[in-house]
């Protein structure tokens, strides 16, 4: 019992130092991306600018664009992130993020249609990408759903379904202006540009309320972790459980896909990269939300200052998670596992 005891607590103190490390890392990137730029702020300028005092040039560069990006990128990031590993954990599969089984090409499908088809901008394509996401996370749940939703069927079922809608995508941008083309185009690459507070303040509100419903559901989902069957015999009910975690997961990515778009591979890198660092035991909600939020700052830094040229964050994150979904496949199937 002793050496359980240390080893408990050695993983206790393992998790509370990564939190701590990401934490830094955070503030510490989030600082970078408001002083560095075309122009340097000093910090002293920077902290005048957040609390409000009239700095010249620093009050347009830094409180009117590099602020609200920043600001866009925590919580799409910590939304995506903390989305993205609750699906994993709850279906038991690393390739259950939303952005590969749907959830996120039903926003994008919807957007797509809302630019092209009925010439609609701005907080209208939000409401209709959200309406989206929630509709096809529905219909992918009812499809898997026989006596329990099966995460290998769920998984399966998304993928064929995020295929349909990728190919609406790319027949409604075929029929595009040049100018429609390219404003759905940003807008489904995934992109911090453009970032203002009103577009910022309804993922926010969502983050804000759903995130301690996700983490209060955290031991029910480390339950469901050893199957249905074991975790009703601890006490969980399994369907509610299930039925809140998803709708909540669903509504967080929604809405951070119609702040920012759909940034690719965030959800679905996010709780690897978090078991890795914090180890076996404790919830991973927490620490995946951390590694989304600074992933997506620290890609959206590399895109604007990194290469030549500048990229959107989503292909920044992109060209990160390509190699590692296929990676994931290759070793699955080595290990003779199946998807």
């Amino acid at each position: 019992m002793e050496r359980v005891g240390r080893g408990r607590a050695r993983r206790a103190a393992r998790r509370r130092g990564v939190m701590l490390a990401l934490l830094v890392l955070l503030v510490a990137v989030f600082v970078v991306t408001l002083t560095v730029g075309r122009t340097f702020y000093p910090l002293d300028d920077v902290v005048r600018v957040i609390l409000g005092e009239q700095v010249p040039g620093a009050s347009f560069t830094v409180g009117r664009l590099r602020l609200p990006r920043a600001v866009l990128a925590l919580v799409a990031g910590f939304s995506f992130g903390l989305a993205g590993v609750t699906f994993q954990t709850m279906l038991r599969n690393p390739l259950a993020s939303p952005d590969v089984i749907g959830i996120s090409s039903g926003a994008s499908a919807a957007a797509a249609l809302a630019i092209v088809t009925l010439s609609l901008g701005g907080a209208q394509v939000s409401v209709f990408a959200i309406a989206a996401g929630l509709a096809v996370a529905l219909l992918i749940y009812v499809l898997a759903y026989r006596d329990g939703v099966a995460g290998t069927r769920l998984i399966l079922i998304g993928i064929g379904i995020s295929a349909m809608l990728d190919s609406v995508v790319a027949y409604v941008l075929s029929q595009a202006t040049e100018w429609d083309r390219q404003e759905a185009m940003r807008w489904l690459t995934g992109s911090l540009n453009g970032a203002s507070w009103d577009g910022i303040a309804p993922a926010a509100v969502a983050l804000a309320v759903l995130s301690p419903v996700l983490l209060r559901q955290s031991r029910g989902l480390r339950a469901m972790q050893l199957g249905d069957d074991t975790a009703a015999a601890l006490g969980v009910r399994v369907e509610r459980t299930r039925v809140v975690v998803v709708v909540a997961a669903v509504v967080l990515i929604a809405f951070a896909t119609a702040a920012a778009g759909p940034v690719a591979f965030v959800a679905f890198l996010s709780g690897p990269i978090a078991a890795r660092l914090v180890g076996p035991g404790g919830s991973l909600l927490l620490p995946a939300g951390l590694v989304g939020a600074l992933l997506v700052l620290v890609a959206d830094l590399a895109g604007q200052f990194a290469f030549g040229t500048r990229y959107p964050v989503g292909v920044v994150t992109g060209v990160l998670g390509a190699p590692y979904l296929v990676h994931l496949i290759i070793r699955t199937n080595r290990a003779g596992g199946s998807l």
